[in-house]
Parts: C-alpha cells; structure tokens; sequence
C-alpha cells in the first residue's frame, strides 16, 4: 500500500505484489496450478513439492514432463536453490508417479463421497442428467462402450450442458486395478462437488504433464 495525491487529496493505492513464480526452465512466470515446485531435501536430493507444503527455499518448473527433464539435463536445480544438490535422473518419471498418486487419492476421496461413480448405467445417467463434470475411460476400454458413453455426453450436452463434459483415458485397466482395488473401473464419471471438481483438476494437470500445453481431454 502507498500513498498518493489527487486533487490534494492522499488515497491509497494497493500495491499487488509480483507473482515470483518463475519457470527455471522457460523464464516465464505463471500461477501454481501451472507450475511444480522443488526444493532441496536434507540428504541433497531434488524433491517435488506438489502440495506446496515443504519448507525451504523453492523453485519452479513448468508442469510439463519434457521442462522437467530439461531443468535435470542443464543442472537448474542447484543454480536455482543456490545450493549444492543432485536431481535424480529419473525424477520426471518420479513427477508422472506423484501426479497419478494424487488423481487415484482424489477419485477415492470422490467416490467416498458420492461423487465419483463407476459402471456404464451410473455414468449414462450421470451424463444425460448433467450430474457428470468429467468422463473417465480405461485406455482399453471397449469401443463398444465409449461409443455409447461419447452419445450420452452428446446428448447431454443438447439437453442440459453447454458442451460436452471432458473425456480422459489415462490409465489401463490392470493400471487402475493395481492403484484403487475394489474402486477400479472400466468406465466412470466425476460429479459435481469439490471432491469431483479436484478429480477433473488433477486429471488436467496429469495430461498437460504428459503431452504438452496443448493437451486436454480426449
């Protein structure tokens, strides 16, 4: 806040702070939900901070497997957190984990609140109703199915949507069974709420994560 003269009056004038949130990678500034945050953990290793929890001085990179791989090939870390650290060779991969930890965490948190449902029938209801705000296929998933799940959003969409909610297949079955046990599915969808709205959140970033600013849903 500073002060100035108008008409020989004082007013206050606010004074936004400057967003600090700089890729090392691009140089480019951005919100978090757009970035990744690192810092140096007590034996020297670079690690990600995707809840924005860990102490210390941080760094940012944009949320994207390929900026991530770089910062680790051009050594950024260390210049970044001004000190000496050692980024594992594999820490893009160890990203890509965390990220899908955080998508299966949130769609059981979802589920146990009534806002993730699972099965064909639930999911065409959901999205003929305008209950859904995401769809969500295994990757091998029937084509039978999505056809008949990809005409319910359709219609959705004409009947109570002004589009079609998005559609994301990025887990195989045998992937989703191994990470949610007796909650793993062939088709499912994300209700409106919290839980079902951070379900959609963190399926975006994982896919932007994988290919690219570019990439959305399917």
């Amino acid at each position: 806040m500073r002060s100035s003269v108008a008409g020989g009056v004082a007013v206050k004038v606010r004074i936004e702070p400057v967003n600090d949130r700089m890729c090392i990678v691009t140089r480019e500034r951005g919100q978090s939900d757009g970035l990744i945050r690192f810092v140096a953990g007590p034996d020297g290793s670079v690690v990600p901070d995707l809840r924005l929890v860990l102490p210390g001085r941080g760094c940012w990179v944009t949320a994207e497997r390929a900026a991530v791989d770089l910062a680790v090939k051009r050594k950024l870390f260390g210049r970044a957190l001004k000190v000496e650290v050692t980024a594992d060779p594999a820490l893009g991969e160890v990203v890509d984990r965390l990220l899908c930890d955080g998508l299966f965490g949130m769609m059981n948190l979802a589920r146990k609140s009534g806002q993730f449902v699972t099965g064909s029938g639930k999911v065409d209801d959901a999205l003929r109703s305008g209950a859904a705000v995401a769809l969500m296929h295994a990757t091998d998933a029937a084509e039978d199915g999505v056809r008949k799940l990809r005409q319910a959003n359709t219609a959705g969409a004409m009947g109570v949507y002004e589009a079609e909610v998005p559609v994301f297949r990025q887990f195989s079955a045998d992937e989703l069974g191994l990470a949610l046990g007796d909650g793993a599915f062939i088709h499912a969808a994300a209700l409106a709420g919290q839980a079902g709205e951070g379900v959609v959140k963190r399926a975006k970033m994982l896919a932007r994560y994988r290919n690219g600013p570019q990439a959305g849903p399917d």
